[in-house]
């Protein structure tokens, strides 16, 4: 009742206040809609019904442009084959089993010898599990029978065992692939691991896989500073960051969060991909790691990457997905009978600016340019009339509002895209390179102490600018594990990194082939 005693007497008072509480009580309807969403509605961002008739037709149009043609070659006209199972990869070894018929049915009923005239084949997949088996390494020692070692020479002489990643380690580097593979490229912590390995007869304990892994990383510290210069001396470099809980960090709680920081960039066509590991989220930390470099930079809205964008020489590029993911947030909150709107509107743009970059994702740099300022352009002015003209009309801390003023604030960073063929409109790049990070931390939780999260980031690193390079991680670790031991110089370490290594002395694998969209 004191709260009614306290109502204005004034008309436009009351209809001020009842108006403010109608806007209060619509914000936390969409953020209750947008919550349920969350819950139960599919998680694909993808957007269906690209521009029903809403937008201007010019601007269909400009997006709705061909592909730059390339020279077409006629293929004379044949039979489609039936779709059927797909054939099995040709590099797997074969055993044959025949299933011949008895010798007393090789007989025809006229009393005829039956004659082979083919064979029926049929290829079934198998799958033989792991097998554990331990290297003896035998080193014979020799003594001269005569002098005793009299003459100045050894007593005993023996031949040095190779050098290894893990001086007088147990594991081979197959093993240590295995394991590192295991956990940093399928999400599978050590403890589950131990599990595995104890099926097949062998007890590895969890703690002996983070210390090897721990050394493996310690061992491999030379390749820090090569990987460092590598992203410094690209013209783009994509960055992200994402939480990572640390144990055992001086002076911080163990429930702290700390902060896995990524970097993808170096020469686009032999892309570098690197974590580093650090308690704080300041943006003082990507600026100390970038150090002198002079370039492009694209990042989400985060504040703590705004002063890059100040320094001399850098250009700061924003994330239209981020953009598109705040106006997603507002379809999720609105109900389905509602197929128009602002919310509508511009994603259906942004959906257009896509489809030009589809259309023209195989040209070169230059004419990537060239083509996105005249068709991407004209779509982009075209978001931000909508924005600017009706801004004044959205309750700001609505969805809506607040995916505007996002969308406005972020606009000047946004658009710098059309003016680089290197970059694209988001930062996916980098969110795609950081998503096996918050797939492993799902599983494993967290870091036992600063040292595993720096060895985490050097292995995240290693193994995902493998993948970056389209090499399979687990022979690529194999092979450096074994060679890098034997590295004398700089050079000879670079010539083992994904981005450089001779591809003809790693196993032959089968690439995957590309999904049909």
């Amino acid at each position: 009742m004191g709260d009614i005693e306290n109502l204005p007497d004034d008309v436009g008072q009351l209809k001020h206040l009842v108006c403010d509480c109608y806007q209060q009580i619509n914000h936390l309807q969409d953020r209750v809609a947008l919550l349920q969403a969350a819950l139960y509605a599919p998680k694909s961002e993808k957007s269906k019904d690209l521009y029903q008739g809403i937008l201007p037709l010019p601007i269909v149009r400009i997006a709705e442009a061909k592909p730059v043609e390339v020279p077409v070659v006629e293929v004379p006209a044949h039979t489609r084959a039936k779709r059927g199972r797909k054939p099995l990869p040709d590099n797997l070894p074969r055993i044959e089993i025949t299933h011949d018929l008895p010798e007393d049915q090789k007989v025809c009923a006229c009393g005829t010898c039956l004659k082979r005239i083919g064979e029926e084949v049929s290829e079934k997949l198998d799958y033989v599990p792991a097998i554990m088996q331990v290297e003896r390494h035998i080193r014979p020692k020799y003594a001269c029978p005569a002098c005793d070692g009299e003459e100045g020479m050894p007593v005993v002489r023996i031949a040095p065992m190779p050098p290894q990643i893990i001086p007088k380690g147990i594991a081979t580097p197959s093993l240590l692939a295995q394991v590192i593979t295991a956990k940093f490229v399928d999400a599978m912590p050590f403890y589950r691991q131990t599990k595995q390995f104890a099926r097949l007869g062998v007890d590895i304990p969890r703690h002996s896989m983070s210390g090897w892994a721990m050394a493996v990383a310690k061992a491999l510290e030379p390749l820090h500073e090569l990987f460092q210069a590598e992203i410094r001396s690209g013209p783009v470099i994509n960055m992200d960051e994402t939480t990572l809980q640390v144990l055992k960090e001086p002076g911080r709680s163990d429930t702290s969060t700390s902060y896995l920081w990524l970097f993808r960039g170096g020469n686009p066509e032999r892309p570098t991909v690197v974590y580093r590991y650090d308690p704080s989220r300041s943006g003082s930390v990507p600026r100390e790691y970038l150090g002198e470099y002079k370039g492009y930079i694209q990042t989400d809205g985060y504040s703590g990457y705004q002063t890059l964008g100040e320094s001399d020489g850098i250009i700061h590029v924003g994330c239209m997905a981020h953009i598109r993911r705040k106006f997603m947030d507002v379809q999720k909150a609105t109900s389905k009978k509602i197929m128009h709107g602002t919310a509508k509107e511009i994603l259906d743009l942004i959906g257009l600016l896509y489809k030009v970059e589809h259309n023209i994702k195989e040209l070169e740099p230059e004419e990537k340019v060239a083509k996105r300022r005249e068709l991407a352009v004209p779509i982009l002015d075209a978001i931000r009339t909508i924005l600017d003209e009706r801004i004044d009309h959205v309750p700001p801390k609505s969805l809506l509002g607040q995916a505007m003023t996002y969308a406005r604030n972020q606009w000047r960073r946004v658009v710098r895209y059309v003016d680089c063929g290197l970059l694209t409109p988001d930062n996916n790049a980098a969110e795609n390179a950081i998503r096996p990070v918050a797939l492993g931390r799902k599983n494993w939780l967290f870091a036992g102490a600063p040292k595993g999260a720096d060895a985490s980031a050097m292995l995240f690193s290693l193994v995902e600018t493998a993948k970056a390079n389209e090499i399979e991680p687990q022979a690529y670790l194999k092979f450096l594990f074994e060679r890098f031991p034997a590295t004398q110089t700089t050079e000879d370490m670079r010539a083992l990194m994904p981005q450089h290594v001779d591809r003809s002395l790693l196993p032959s694998l089968p690439k995957p082939k590309p999904r049909k969209k």
